[in-house]
Formats: structure tokens, C-alpha cells, sequence
């Protein structure tokens, strides 16, 4: 059972960033560099909203599983409920360790373990807490600044109405929806096939990807693609296939490396798919080619103009799907349902010996979402 003292929840009310000499020394400007390492699952500033994770918004004072409008796990929303109130301190020690914290949390980051990092993001996220903006100076107006617009100097907003978009309706049975638009389809055929049909324009190195990697992808596949917690390995894993359990990494089984870019390019970072420009993503694909020892020149720059001759290491192993040739569909017979084989159902493998799951680590709360 989670226990947290109820006074706590009044007692940190009173607590400012400077309450102690080593937060008298944070840093907000570096903090806000640190806190790359969290924007792809939170979200702060004008306008920000529930990503992966909640809004870190008013955090300082906040009880724990409290955010409006957020889907917790039941483990932070318990922590709140014994009296878990967010301070310099409590998140101090989150986030240095957020499952050894609060076990069972959906928290993926394995922690940020220099300290002078945790003060710094602190120091950033207390300016956006309401304590603190309410007690920072009103910012000054420059003498020369434009005047303010009033009733009598605002112009007037045009009141006509905008024209109609021009759709072609549906013909099927119902006449539910419409024919999707020629921009529409473009938006979303964006696939990458193996001999390069469908690659954008574009460019990057491996040492571009680098910070890129850092940034956006580190928090859940580590520094070096080695993963944290259940969130996918990317690097690694060569001469493993024929093993119980196989690491099946880009540089040991994918076959392809269309499908890296078009996943990167689809899907990625998690929780702000398709926030990549195109060159990122070819430099992002360049620093995994690079983490898996494909290429080994950091000056290495991968474009439209070269991305066929890139070869992934296990492709010779993947084979043509030939299923139409095999009896069954040849004669095209009725598949069999009940008694097709003599004799008692023996398991011969399991999903998670076969990396059809992945490994849980006996924690039913791990994955999904983010607290």
C-alpha cells in the first residue's frame, strides 16, 4: 500500500524552487533542454495538451493523478489518493526512479540519474506553475510599441461566408460519407516500398540524427537502441535468430529498410507521429543504420539519391510468399475445422518465446499510456 502523509498536501504549498541551496542553483534555461527528453509524451506552455502523457502545466502543488481530463493507471491514482502532492522533492525522487516509486506505474522513462538534470527540469517546470507566474514582474511595454487595438481601431471581420467545398457525394447503398478528395488520398498514401517507390526528397547525416535521436526516440529506446523497460530494442541482436528467444532488431532481422523509414516517417515519435520533417527522418535512419554497425562513417549522409543501395543484413533470409502454390490453395479445397489431426494438441511454441509479444516482466500495468 502507498503511503504518503496527508499534511503533505498543504505543506508543499508553501515551498518555492529556492528552498534549498542546491535549487538556488538551477538552471530553467538548461532545463528546458533537458526537458526534450520528455515532450514526446508531455506537453507545457500556452495551449499545451494531454499528449502520451499528462500536461505539465501547474504541476508544483498538483496531487498526483489529478490532471483534468487524463486516463491515469490505478497506481498514481492511488498515490494521490494517500496524499502524493507533486513538490521539488517528491519529483525529485520520481524522477530519478519512477517505477522503484510508484510500482505499477505506465511511466516508460527509466529515469534521469544526474541530479543536476532533475534540478534543472524542475527549475524549468516551476515557471510554469501559477505560484510562480503570479509572482514573476508584468513584462514591460517598449516605448515604441504599437498601440493597442481597441472597438474604435480594430478592423472589421468580414462577414462573408466562406465557399462551400466541393465534394463528390457517396454512391453507395446508404449514401453515407463522400468520395475522398485527391488531397486527402495524397495525405495519407505515404507509403515506402522496398525499391524505393513513394520516397520524398530529402537528406540527412548520421551525426544530424544523433541529437535528433537523443531528443525524440532515446526516452523509450535508449541512448544507444538497447530499449528501456517493454519499449522495443533497435540495435543489436546479430547471430541471435536461431536462439529460443531471438533479439529481432532492425540490424539482425527486419529485411528491408523502406519499412524503417516509412515507420519512423508514420509513426514516430510516439505520441507526435508525423512531426518529423523528411530530412529528419532520413537522418534518424541513418544514425540506426549507424547504431547497427551497417555504416560506420558518422559523416554519412543517406537521401532518396542512395537509400536503394542501402542492403539490411538478414534480407537474403526473407523468401517470396508463395502461399498460392501450396495443395490447399492450389485445389482450392474447404479448409478443415474440427478433427484435422490425429491424436492430442501439443503446444510447440509460445508467443512470447517466438517475440510475437514482448516481455512483460510479470508488471500487468506496464505499456499504454504514460503518467
Amino acid at each position: 500500500m502507498l503511503k504518503f502523509p496527508k499534511s503533505a498536501a498543504f505543506a508543499v504549498l508553501g515551498l518555492t524552487l529556492l528552498s534549498t541551496p542546491s535549487w538556488a542553483e538551477a538552471d530553467a534555461g538548461a532545463g528546458e533542454k533537458v526537458f526534450k527528453k520528455c515532450a514526446a509524451c508531455h506537453a507545457v506552455g500556452d495551449g499545451a495538451k494531454h499528449k502520451i502523457g499528462p500536461v505539465l502545466n501547474d504541476l508544483i502543488g498538483r496531487t498526483a493523478g489529478t490532471a483534468e481530463g487524463f486516463k491515469y493507471s490505478n497506481p498514481m491514482i492511488a498515490a494521490g489518493e494517500a496524499g502524493l502532492v507533486w513538490d521539488q522533492t517528491t519529483l525529485a525522487e520520481y524522477l530519478a526512479n519512477p517505477k522503484g516509486m510508484i510500482k505499477g506505474t505506465k511511466m516508460a522513462f527509466a529515469g534521469l540519474k544526474k541530479d543536476d538534470e532533475i534540478e534543472n527540469v524542475l527549475a524549468y517546470l516551476t515557471t510554469f506553475s501559477q505560484g510562480e507566474a503570479a509572482s514573476a514582474p508584468a513584462a514591460q511595454e517598449p516605448a515604441d510599441a504599437a498601440p493597442v487595438e481597441t472597438a474604435e481601431t480594430t478592423p472589421a471581420v468580414s462577414t462573408e461566408t466562406a465557399p462551400a467545398m466541393a465534394v463528390e457525394a457517396s454512391t453507395g447503398a446508404f449514401g453515407l460519407g463522400r468520395v475522398a478528395m485527391p488531397e486527402e488520398i495524397a495525405a495519407w498514401n505515404i507509403d515506402i516500398r522496398p525499391d524505393g517507390m513513394g520516397l520524398p526528397e530529402g537528406k540527412g547525416t548520421v551525426a544530424e540524427g544523433e541529437p535528433i535521436f537523443t531528443e525524440k526516440c532515446a526516452v523509450c529506446h535508449g541512448d544507444f537502441g538497447e530499449g528501456t523497460g517493454r519499449w522495443p530494442v533497435l540495435a543489436g541482436g546479430q547471430d541471435t535468430l536461431q536462439r529460443e528467444r531471438p533479439e529481432k532488431t532492425i540490424g539482425s532481422y527486419w529485411p528491408y529498410l523502406s519499412t524503417v523509414f516509412d515507420y519512423v516517417r508514420r509513426a514516430m515519435p510516439f505520441g507526435d507521429a508525423r512531426s518529423l520533417s523528411d530530412d529528419d527522418v532520413y537522418a534518424l535512419t541513418a544514425y540506426l543504420l549507424y547504431l547497427n554497425d551497417i555504416v560506420t562513417d558518422e559523416d554519412f549522409e543517406l537521401s532518396n539519391e542512395n537509400f536503394t543501395s542501402i542492403r539490411l543484413p538478414n534480407e537474403g533470409n526473407f523468401i517470396p510468399d508463395d502461399r498460392l502454390s501450396e495443395p490447399h490453395y492450389a485445389k482450392r479445397g474447404e479448409p478443415c475445422m474440427s478433427e484435422c489431426k490425429p491424436g492430442p494438441v501439443k503446444i510447440t511454441a509460445r508467443a512470447q518465446i517466438i517475440d510475437v509479444t514482448p516481455d512483460g516482466e510479470g508488471d500487468e500495468n506496464t505499456g499504454g499510456g504514460i503518467d
